[in-house]
């Protein structure tokens, strides 16, 4: 594999070719070309091709993809194909939706620990899951071999959640909160930041109201 030269935006991609291909596994459906794909994705066939080459040869001319080898080289590719454990810090509502969420996914990312800073959650039940104290955090993720950390704290906090998450030695960081964390170049971060996502998602609204600015100003 030819790792050094894939682009950020082709490991986004591959998660999405994935979902589509486990939902025509589902329908039965054994073979599926890339201009197929490229129909059900609204992407040019070609730039699936160029994704899926990076990672060897998949395809049969005039033929297309096998669904069911593809689906399990794409999992091989991104890793869960094997059990990856997850941690959790923030036990509030956020947290309790990504772990009931997690509870029912067939991923074989699991979160196996849930950690909260407040005495009131501490020792609560999350879908078997005992909340424990943050102080027990680098023992557990250590002793579990837990790979990635999800944080969904306040963003006062959030900082000092992906401290302790590096020094137990994680690798890779979903931070939900509000906040710009530092982390060394080791350690992969992804930011989801719902704030962030909605202002931008606002821009493309209809201008109804501009247009009413506009008329305000005759």
């Amino acid at each position: 594999m030819k790792q050094a030269k894939i682009s950020e935006a082709v490991v986004r991609r591959l998660p999405i070719y994935l979902q589509v291909l486990n939902e025509m596994h589902l329908r039965e459906i054994q073979t599926v070309s890339s201009q197929e794909l490229g129909v059900k994705l609204d992407l040019n066939p070609a730039q699936i091709r160029k994704d899926l080459a990076y990672f060897g040869e998949f395809g049969r001319k005039g033929i297309g993809y096998d669904v069911v080898y593809l689906i399990e080289k794409i999992r091989q590719i991104l890793k869960v194909d094997q059990t990856i454990k997850v941690a959790l810090v923030g036990a509030g509502n956020l947290g309790h939706a990504l772990c009931n969420y997690n509870k029912y996914s067939k991923d074989n990312m699991q979160i196996t620990a849930v950690f909260d800073v407040h005495p009131g959650k501490i020792g609560s039940s999350i879908n078997n899951l005992r909340v424990l104290p943050m102080s027990e955090l680098v023992k557990t993720v250590e002793e579990q071999k837990i790979r990635i950390g999800i944080i969904t704290v306040p963003a006062f906090e959030a900082q000092n959640v992906a401290n302790q998450f590096i020094e137990a030695g994680i690798e890779g960081i979903l931070n939900f909160a509000p906040a710009i964390l530092r982390v060394p170049e080791e350690v992969r971060i992804h930011n989801a930041d719902f704030t962030k996502e909605l202002l931008s998602l606002a821009y493309y609204l209809g201008r109804e109201g501009d247009a009413q600015d506009e008329s305000d100003l005759d």
